[in-house]
């Protein structure tokens, strides 16, 4: 008989039952330091054995869907934190007076057990909604990531799913074993919980191993606690992101991937606004001996053709030209909604503070002296466009799906249509729609909904090339634009990945289900303008839907 691994459902129902299991003694455990801390209120690290077991009751309750489980545990993790700082007397008094809250938590964490151990023994427990790509969606492990948590329930949940995407886990329950490892063979990226048993804090040990190590690897931290200072400590370890338990996978693979491709980020793109193209030469090319991209501009008159064209992440501009200043020119940008957040940054040999006060009235970001020293430059404008890029990514993504949404899809599809236009080249739209979503919602639930929509999310931007945009166009709507394809060739990528979508099995509650979806594509030069290539996709999207829902359609 062929060994089947496991499902990621059957995994979950696994671990989730052995966390039930174990809760009585976990309740027994607390129980004992609670007798052993009225004896001695004094004793600091009893009271930290305190807290890390309610810690762990909340966050690996959580992991399992067994919320009110979780909320009675974090509810005693409160109380140990208002014992925490306390000294001698003033300690005792507290406790004695949080005692009886102590002991109502676990008698309800003991009938909440009950109720669990209850439903697993009817086969209805209740999961987190989740889904198993498979050996037909999954690509094959390329990244490696070590987990260091000593909750290794909850480390188990972690790495099934991640595993889902194409990344192979090593576990570790303790700090010292995945150092060793740690040194001997790196990783792509560690997650690293903060809590260990023995007052060991993951903080400590990746600011450790960096001070070790000449290339470190980047750390992720997650931690049931959602307050300042675990997040103060993890920033000033060096780590990447922090996460609050239970993690979703999705938003933890979307940081992994940043920290784990490898790609080098776009260039900054500057434009540089001066009448002087000996001055604008000089300081361009200061900028592009950094790698970014600039692009220069003497004649005020076309700079709003040139932003819609060249798309910068900062303008740099002179103060004083002759057909106009540039408090009017970025006054009239700014008149522009597109262009209303972008950054601008004067560079005169303006040293009046009130005319450069006055300056930066009108909307600018800061006001730079000429003569400047490279480097300043190179900083001012770099830390300007960063944050200009950070906040555009925020403004054109949907939350969810980590997608771009309509908005930018729809100014997208017009820039590249422009470049097909110019180029004599060829572009396909898509219109992708979940079939019977509704119904998925109203039976399963919107938990469910919403992997279903971040599964298909992933799969389009796995499969898809760079070049390929990819959108959320609204609710269950996919919007991807297909640049140099025609529609055979569209339709033909686009079937695969419905075929291989349809493999895909979600889990919520104690069943599994799978979903569809149905597809329209229309293309240039067949239809010729935006707006007639968007009716178009709908157009097929809506005879796929009529058909029979689970197909392709191409507008004629």
């Amino acid at each position: 008989m062929e060994n089947r691994s496991p499902s990621l459902r059957e995994k979950v129902k696994q671990l989730r039952r052995t966390f039930v299991d174990k809760l009585p003694g976990t309740l027994a455990e607390a129980r004992r330091l609670c007798d052993l801390l009225v004896r001695v209120p004094s004793d600091d690290s009893t009271l930290d054995d305190l807290y890390r077991t309610f810690h762990s009751i909340k966050g690996t309750a959580a992991s399992f869907g067994l919320l009110e489980i979780s909320a009675e545990g974090a509810g005693g993790e409160q109380l140990v934190l208002q014992l925490q700082g306390l000294e001698g007397g003033s300690r005792g008094q507290q406790l004695s007076a949080l005692l009886p809250g102590f002991q109502q938590r676990l008698e309800r964490l003991e009938e909440l057990w009950k109720l669990a151990r209850q439903a697993d023994e009817s086969n209805s427990s209740p999961e987190s909604p989740s889904f198993d790509l498979g050996k037909e969606g999954a690509k094959a492990a390329s990244k490696k990531l070590f987990i260091c948590d000593d909750d290794e329930a909850q480390a188990e949940i972690l790495a099934a799913q991640l595993s889902c995407f194409g990344y192979g886990v090593t576990i570790f329950t303790s700090p010292d074993s995945m150092r060793a490892a740690l040194l001997v063979a790196p990783p792509d990226a560690v997650i690293m919980d903060i809590v260990f048993p023995g007052g060991v804090n993951g903080t400590d040990v990746v600011a450790n191993l960096h001070r070790e190590m000449r290339a470190p690897p980047p750390v992720v931290f997650v931690s049931s606690r959602r307050d300042f200072e675990p997040r103060l400590r993890a920033v000033q370890a060096g780590g990447e992101a922090y996460f609050p338990k239970p993690v979703k996978a999705i938003e933890l693979v979307e940081i992994l991937d940043s920290l784990t491709l490898g790609q080098e980020p776009e260039p900054f793109r500057v434009l540089v606004v001066d009448d002087e193209p000996e001055v604008a030469a000089y300081h361009s090319f200061i900028l592009e001996q950094v790698g970014m991209t600039t692009r220069l501009l003497h004649e005020p008159a076309t700079i709003l053709d040139v932003l819609a064209e060249f798309k910068p992440d900062l303008v740099l501009m002179d103060m004083y030209m002759p057909t106009c200043t540039g408090r009017d020119l970025s006054r009239l940008i700014r008149q522009v909604p597109e262009f209303i957040s972008l950054p601008i940054v004067f560079l005169s040999s303006e040293t009046n503070k009130v005319k450069q006060v006055s300056a930066l009235r009108v909307g600018a970001e800061g006001f730079l002296t000429k003569p400047i020293q490279p480097e300043d430059l190179i900083s001012a404008v770099a830390i300007r466009a960063e944050r200009m890029r950070t906040l555009r990514s925020l403004m054109v993504r949907d939350s969810l799906t980590g997608l771009f949404n309509h908005t930018f899809m729809s100014q997208f599809l017009e820039t590249s249509l422009a470049s097909a236009r110019r180029d004599d080249g060829m572009l396909c739209f898509v219109m992708i729609d979940v079939d019977h979503f509704k119904q998925v919602n109203d039976t399963y639930g919107h938990p469910a909904g919403d992997q279903v929509l971040v599964a298909l999310a992933r799969l389009l931007q796995q499969r898809l090339r760079n070049s390929d945009m990819v959108g959320r166009y609204g609710g269950e709507e996919f919007a991807v634009i297909l640049q140099d394809i025609g529609t055979d060739e569209a339709s033909r990528i686009v079937d695969d990945l419905r075929a291989d979508f349809a493999k895909v099995r979600f889990t919520a509650g104690d069943g599994d289900f799978s979903c569809t979806f149905s597809a329209g594509i229309a293309g240039y030069p067949g239809k010729a303008q935006a707006d007639l290539l968007l009716e178009s996709a709908d157009q097929a999207l809506y005879v796929a839907k009529k058909s029979g829902r689970n197909q392709v359609q191409v507008a004629p």
